[in-house]
């Protein structure tokens, strides 16, 4: 009455699927696989190097005209010289 793990499980079945796995195909999935992971790494890298590089330009251009703009209120003003 009492069974055990290995009476449920397809042992045979399973014993005959193996023995028809091929190697080099095995082999090829793994680093098709690992190719495809450094690209994926590779792409979201690229990404967010782009989104720092963006965010930089971005964060001097406003300040670039930050300051002319108070430079020019300035020299309306009369408080800086001509340059």
């Amino acid at each position: 009455m009492a069974q055990t793990i290995l009476d449920r499980v397809a042992v045979q079945r399973i014993t005959l699927e193996a023995g028809k796995a091929r190697p080099g195909r095995a082999l090829l999935t793994l680093i098709a696989a690992l190719l495809y992971g450094l690209g994926w790494l590779a792409a979201k890298l690229v990404t967010g190097i782009w989104l720092v590089v963006a965010w930089i330009f971005t964060a001097v251009r406003l300040g670039w005209h930050d300051a002319w703009e108070a430079h020019a209120r300035q020299r309306v003003r009369g408080q800086v010289g001509p340059p």
